[in-house]
């Protein structure tokens, strides 16, 4: 019947791992909600772009205020949709000719560089590179060059994946990077990001994790948590930190999402890390929509890219899809059978069983309650004889000291010197009597009890335990505790013991219990807990 049973349970546990638990964690929630809001975000993007083509239908023929707005629609653009963003760009390349501007026309072709980049046409992004003469620029059009240089040789270098040229293309990058970083604020978000992203690039990740923006500072933008987040998960990976790199990829995926861009690779490789890591359907999901992006924004090499793992994880994912259902097939017919046997076996000895169970419980309870009631009269003997002994002592301690104090007053009487009376009491420490009470309390409480300081410090943080000056045996947060541990609960005669106040005593109780671990209501059932020696 036990061997039955047990085998039932392994097959049990065996199901549940073959069909998993759905998961539960919050950023895999968040990203599946904003996937189904993202045509509402995509809505409002569109929105926004229409509006700003409305500004151009009733710009006129100005070649500045065209310019202008042809640059809003490919900041717009330029994650969001290849063909269009470069249509706009060259448009300003064309106007910033008419208007033989240099500066605008340099601007202008630096954008055409990032949106080609962008799209991973490699070759035509060098030739725009060297067309561009930054010379007598201002630092602002000299930085996105060189940030555009350094991103060209960074992605060569990734794109290549060549022993000998790869390094040479990171150490080129890095040389246009240092170039930009000279002219931005170290403490800018871009100057740290760019800076972290140089450290990765160079392979030193822990350099680059130290150097990183925090992605929680407030201002960052949707753009710019994407970005920092998805590069900072890269880092993570090259550490292997899986999990922390899964954890940016989905912060990067939801802000993509929220922010309608399209050129994005960390949805890509989020559904990447979780396949390798048995996640098939999330990944498979993630993957989809991470083409569905690629295609929207018309990238050649993105759409390459992510196209190239759709495959695999469909295949693994109908491999997964048969093997749970031949296993089901499997387990089904095992637990049919097992089931039967069970039934059967339980018809038959389920009164004996029950009957066997009634008596065993009934035993069982009367012998653990004498126990109980046992240890409860050996402990409350114990205190009862420690105490009554230290009740006498101390007893006899102050009528001896009441019969010295009495002597002398009849003395100074008889002698007749009313003035030594008052000094002679005033020679009476109250303060002192009493500490010396609680101490011959303490020194007979922790011989009952010599582990109780302990755990009831155990019942605390360590920033909340009671800590004891020098020479100190209780002070009077535990000092209630211990009253109430030999019996004396009420707050009233504690009070009169210990010259406080009803409130005082409840207020100490109150705050001690807050600090505490456990919940307020069994905080004193845990003091009774503690054992005498």
């Amino acid at each position: 019947m036990t061997r039955i049973l047990g085998c039932l349970l392994v097959l049990l546990t065996l199901l549940m791992n073959v069909f998993g638990k759905p998961p539960q964690d919050s950023l895999l929630k968040e990203l599946n909600r904003s996937i189904e809001k993202a045509p509402v975000y995509d809505a409002m993007k569109v929105k926004g772009i229409d509006s700003i083509k409305h500004t151009l239908a009733n710009a006129g023929a100005d070649p500045a205020t065209r310019y202008r707005i042809y640059q809003q629609l490919y900041e717009e653009y330029k994650v969001f949709n290849f063909d269009s963003a470069f249509v706009y760009a060259r448009l300003m390349e064309k106007l910033a000719g008419e208007l033989q501007d240099p500066l605008r026309l340099t601007y202008a072709r630096t954008r055409i560089g990032f949106i080609l980049l962008s799209s991973g046409m490699f070759t035509e992004t060098s030739a725009f590179l060297n067309s561009i003469d930054v010379t007598g620029m201002p630092d602002s059009i000299r930085t996105q060059v060189y940030l555009m240089k350094s991103r060209f040789y960074y992605d060569l270098a990734d794109y290549n994946q060549d022993r000998y040229y790869s390094p040479a293309y990171i150490h080129q990058g890095s040389v246009y990077m240092d170039s930009a970083l000279h002219l931005m604020s170290p403490s800018s978000f871009e100057y740290k990001y760019n800076k972290g992203l140089q450290f990765y690039k160079m392979g030193n990740p822990t350099a680059a994790r130290n150097n990183y923006p925090d992605l929680n500072q407030p201002g960052l933008n949707y753009r710019q948590l994407a970005v920092a987040a998805c590069t900072l998960g890269y880092i993570y990976l090259h550490a292997h930190q899986t999990d922390t790199a899964i954890e940016l990829m989905y912060r990067s995926a939801i802000a993509d999402i929220r922010s309608s861009t399209k050129e994005t690779m960390a949805m890509y490789t989020l559904a990447t890390l979780l396949f390798e890591k048995g996640d098939i359907k999330n990944a498979s999901r993630f993957i989809e929509k991470a083409i569905a992006e690629a295609v929207f924004y018309g990238a050649r090499q993105r759409k390459v890219q992510v196209s190239s793992i759709l495959p695999i994880i469909e295949q693994e994912r109908i491999n997964t899809a048969e093997e749970r259902t031949r296993s089901l097939l499997i387990y089904a017919a095992i637990v049919t059978l097992l089931l039967i046997a069970v039934i059967m076996l339980a018809v038959i000895v389920t009164r004996q069983v029950r009957k066997l169970k009634t008596a065993q419980e009934i035993i069982t309870a009367a012998h653990l309650k004498q126990q109980e009631i046992n240890s409860q009269l050996l402990e409350a003997n114990k205190i009862k004889e420690e105490y009554v002994g230290y009740c006498f002592n101390i007893t006899a301690s102050y009528i001896s000291k009441i019969e010295k104090i009495k002597q002398a007053l009849e003395q100074k009487l008889a002698e007749n010197k009313p003035g030594e009376l008052k000094y002679l009491v005033s020679n009476i420490n109250i303060r002192q009597e009493r500490e010396d009470l609680f101490t011959n309390f303490d020194r007979v409480f922790l011989k009952i009890f010599p582990h109780f300081v302990e755990e009831f410090n155990a019942l605390f943080e360590k920033g909340n335990q009671v800590v004891l000056k020098e020479n100190e045996l209780l002070n009077t947060d535990i000092r209630i505790f211990a009253l109430i541990r030999i019996g004396i609960s009420d707050n009233e005669k504690i009070a009169r013991i210990l010259e406080y106040s009803v409130n005082t005593i409840y207020a100490y109780k109150t705050k001690i219990k807050k600090r505490s671990l456990v919940p307020n209501e069994e905080f004193e059932d845990r003091i009774m807990a503690i054992k005498a020696l």
